[in-house]
C-alpha cells in the first residue's frame, strides 16, 4: 500500500474519522497519485438542448403537498466564507434586512409549516468548524428538525502538502491540517452518521438539498410533486447559463444519453474557452437537488458507501489568511456529480429566482441592496423592475475583498441598485446615506486617497 496514503490513514484513524470516509478518501487519493484521467472532453459529450420547465408544473402542486409529510430539507452549511475574509460559518453573515442566511432559511421553514400545516424538518450538514455556532443561532427558532437530529457532520480529511502529497503539518494552527472533502461527502456522511437510516425509519422518502448561501432555494411543492411523480432517483435544478455563470459547472449528456455535470476543473485546458460558451452549454447547476432516499440507500449499499463521484483537486495556501504560506491540495467531490451515478436521473429548468447565491462581496452588496426583496414566503428575490443577479458589479479587491472592508465602506447600508445595470468601483470609495446608482456607473478614487460619495447622491 502506498506509504503516503498510509500516513493519511493513520492520521484519520487517530482522529476518529469513520471507515466510510477513509474509503472515499482512498479512492480520491489513488486517482490523484495514479494520474487517473479527471477531465471530460467535448468529444465525449453532447449539449442538452431542451428540458422540462418549472413554469409548466402547476398541476403537480397537489401531489407535492401530499408528499410534504415524507420530505426533509437539508442545507449544506459547511462553508466558512474564507474567500471573503471570514473565519466562522458563512451562513451567520447578515445578508438581508439584518437577517443572516440561517435566519432566512429558518423563517422559510417556519412559513412553509404555517402555510401547509406540515412540520417539514430542516437538517444542516455542518463541518467541524461551523457546527457549534450554527446550532446556537438556530436554537431560537425551536426544534426545526422535528424527530431528526438537527444536523450531521461532514467528514474531515487531511490536506496534502502540494509537493509531496503527504499530510501537511501546521503546528501553528492544527485545524488548517484538515478540510471537509467537498459537499459530495453528503452521501457518505448521511450514511455514517446514521441519519439516512433514521430518516427512512421515520417514513421520509425525499430530500431537498441546497446551499445555505442560496437565498432562493426553498422547498417548492410543485417541484416536489414533479420529482415524486417522475420516479427518478435524483434530480438537479438548472437555470439558463449567463455570462456570469460561464465558469460554473454545466449540464451535458454523454454519448450513451446519460446526464452529467461537468465542472471547470474537469475541462481540458485547451477547451476552456469553449467550456465558457453559454450558448452551446446552456444549463447551469444551481446545486438545488432532489434525492430519493431509498434509491440513495440502495446505491450506497451497492458501492459499500463509495459512490463513484469524479474527484476535484483544489489547491490553496495552508493558512487562508496568508497567501504566501505553503500550498496544500484538498481532495473534494461535488454533490451534483451524482447526476451521472443514478440511472434515470433527471434535470429541470427553474426560474432565476431560485438561484440567489452569495459567493463574493459584490454578490453581498447586490443582495443587501434594494435590488432584492423578501417576499411573503421569506424568499429573497429580485425586486420588480430591477435586474437582480444580472447587475454587473466589479469592486476593487484591494478595498472590497472582505466583508469587513465592504462594511467599512458601506456603513449606512448598501446604495440603491434598483435601477443599476453595472457598477465598477476603482480604489477606496466610501458610500454615504441614501446613495442611488442608476444605469452604468464607474467610480474611481484619487490615487492614495478615499473618495467619499455624499449622502443623497444619485449617480448616473
Amino acid at each position: 500500500m502506498n506509504e503516503r496514503f498510509l500516513a493519511c490513514e493513520r492520521k484519520m484513524r487517530a482522529a476518529g474519522v469513520p471507515e466510510v470516509a477513509i474509503a472515499n478518501f482512498r479512492r480520491a487519493f489513488d486517482a490523484l497519485v495514479s494520474g487517473e484521467k479527471a477531465t471530460l472532453s467535448e468529444a465525449e459529450l453532447e449539449p442538452v438542448a431542451e428540458l422540462p420547465e418549472q413554469g409548466a408544473l402547476a398541476d403537480t402542486r397537489a401531489a407535492g403537498e401530499a408528499a410534504l409529510a415524507r420530505s426533509v430539507v437539508i442545507k449544506l452549511n459547511g462553508g466558512l466564507g474564507t474567500s471573503m475574509g471570514m473565519t466562522r460559518a458563512k451562513s451567520l453573515l447578515p445578508v438581508k434586512d439584518g437577517l443572516s442566511f440561517l435566519d432566512v432559511t429558518a423563517r422559510q421553514i417556519v412559513r412553509l409549516r404555517e402555510r401547509t400545516g406540515v412540520a417539514v424538518p430542516l437538517v444542516l450538514m455542518n463541518s467541524f468548524r461551523t457546527r457549534d455556532d450554527s446550532l446556537e443561532a438556530l436554537a431560537k427558532y425551536g426544534a426545526l428538525s422535528g424527530p431528526l437530529a438537527p444536523d450531521f457532520l461532514q467528514h474531515k480529511v487531511p490536506r496534502l502538502a502540494a509537493d509531496e502529497l503527504v499530510p501537511v503539518a501546521w503546528p501553528a494552527a492544527p485545524e488548517h491540517e484538515w478540510c471537509p472533502p467537498g459537499h459530495g461527502d453528503l452521501y457518505a456522511a448521511l450514511q455514517s452518521s446514521g441519519l439516512l437510516e433514521t430518516m427512512l425509519g421515520a417514513g421520509y422518502r425525499t430530500a431537498f438539498v441546497s446551499n445555505a448561501d442560496n437565498l432562493g432555494a426553498v422547498l417548492d411543492p410543485a417541484l416536489l410533486g414533479w420529482f415524486v411523480a417522475s420516479g427518478a432517483p435524483f434530480a438537479m435544478e438548472v437555470k439558463e447559463r449567463t455570462a456570469a455563470d460561464r465558469k460554473g459547472g454545466h449540464l451535458a449528456r454523454t454519448r450513451d444519453g446519460r446526464l452529467v455535470l461537468r465542472e471547470v476543473a474537469q475541462c481540458p485546458p485547451e477547451e476552456r474557452e469553449r467550456f465558457e460558451d453559454v450558448a452551446r452549454w446552456r444549463f447551469f447547476n444551481t446545486n438545488n437537488l432532489w434525492i430519493d432516499l431509498p434509491a440513495l440507500e440502495r446505491a450506497l449499499a451497492a458501492t459499500q458507501g463509495v459512490l463513484p463521484l469524479p474527484g476535484i483537486r483544489n489547491e490553496k495556501p495552508v493558512d487562508p489568511e496568508d497567501p504566501d504560506s505553503p500550498r496544500v491540495i484538498q481532495l473534494e467531490t461535488a454533490l451534483g456529480a451524482a447526476l451521472s451515478v443514478f440511472e434515470g436521473a433527471r434535470a429541470i429548468r427553474v426560474a432565476e429566482e431560485r438561484f440567489a447565491p452569495v459567493k463574493t462581496t459584490a454578490d453581498l452588496l447586490r443582495v443587501r441592496s434594494d435590488a432584492y426583496v423578501r417576499d411573503a414566503e421569506e424568499r429573497v428575490l429580485p425586486a420588480p423592475g430591477g435586474l437582480g443577479g444580472a447587475i454587473a458589479i466589479d469592486l476593487d479587491g484591494r478595498f472590497f475583498r472582505t466583508v469587513a472592508q465592504l462594511d467599512e465602506r458601506t456603513p449606512h447600508g448598501a446604495p440603491s441598485l434598483l435601477r443599476c445595470r453595472s457598477l465598477v468601483v476603482k480604489g477606496d470609495v466610501r458610500f454615504g446615506r441614501r446613495v442611488a446608482i442608476e444605469g452604468d456607473v464607474v467610480l474611481e478614487a484619487p490615487a492614495a486617497a478615499r473618495l467619499e460619495v455624499p449622502d443623497g447622491a444619485v449617480l448616473r
